[in-house]
């Protein structure tokens, strides 16, 4: 499929709905599954391959195989998973995917045993200050998953061995391993939940992806001083175009006015005014 009418079939990043596909960028795609954005990167009709990061919702893995399949051709599996965190939207379809493709999943050493079966991520706190989602994310699932021998641990200089051009960065404070994606020949960023653009906590504003860069999803972050550093430390990077977890793409000045904004004033637009992970 040549970019014409690659960029044809995906929709613009300006109108988007559960289902809809974006290019972001000739070799970055964004399909948005119900309440979260999984990535596919790689550029269509190349031998380089391409790498799929997060894993979606669950009961996602035949809509994540048929976008790979509309973008890459059939029987193209991916060099690998990368997952930026191991939250339940964020790998919802990992086992089938895994067992479908035979491929390695990355993620940072501190997310490892989230991945593996050892520990759980606490329990979400439906009482911060928030919206409808907030309140309905005691019913969000918290237990760990256990990967096996597909679990890979990312190598400790921040490359990423099946990604050529991108590295990782430690951004915790949503969870204790999450990691985002950068490369420095555009500056593209994939943030995970370090960010979003979308007010997560509120059903309406999820509902209409109303774009407001906020911080990290707030009934399931527990560190709030290093979620700002985090950010902070994404700012600094400079980035031109930003895929982020929940919400819309954003880019250019939009993306650089809002980023620097939310960098000086996090503890007023993305910390919580009370919950149990503030208190």
């Amino acid at each position: 499929m040549d970019d014409h009418n690659l960029h044809k079939k995906f929709i613009p990043v300006t109108s988007v709905t559960s289902g809809d596909n974006m290019a972001v960028s000739s070799d970055i795609f964004c399909l948005p599954i119900q309440i979260v954005n999984v990535c596919f990167i790689g550029s269509p009709g190349t031998n380089n391959g391409w790498v799929l990061v997060d894993a979606g919702m669950p009961r996602s893995a035949d809509e994540i195989i048929g976008t790979a399949r509309e973008i890459y051709g059939e029987n193209v599996p991916p060099k690998a998973i990368i997952l930026t965190h191991g939250h339940f939207d964020h790998v919802g379809a990992i086992v089938e995917l895994v067992e479908q493709w035979q491929v390695p999943v990355y993620a940072h050493e501190l997310e490892i045993p989230y991945l593996t079966g050892l520990k759980d991520y606490p329990e979400p706190d439906s009482t911060v200050e928030g919206g409808m989602v907030a309140k309905m994310s005691k019913m969000f699932p918290n237990e760990g998953i256990d990967l096996g021998r597909h679990i890979r641990t990312l190598p400790a200089d921040g490359s990423i061995p099946v990604l050529s051009g991108w590295k990782w960065i430690h951004t915790p404070g949503h969870t204790e391993g999450h990691i985002s994606l950068f490369r420095d020949s555009d500056r593209a960023l994939i943030a995970g939940d370090a960010f979003v653009t979308v007010k997560q906590e509120s059903l309406y504003k999820v509902i209409t992806q109303d774009k407001e860069i906020s911080g990290p999803p707030r009934y399931l972050t527990p560190d709030w001083n290093a979620a700002k550093q985090s950010v902070e430390k994404l700012a600094e990077l400079g980035p031109a175009m930003a895929v982020t977890g929940h919400g819309m793409p954003m880019s250019g000045q939009e993306l650089t006015v809002n980023l620097q904004r939310l960098a000086a004033e996090f503890d007023t637009i993305a910390k919580p005014d009370y919950g149990k992970f503030v208190d």
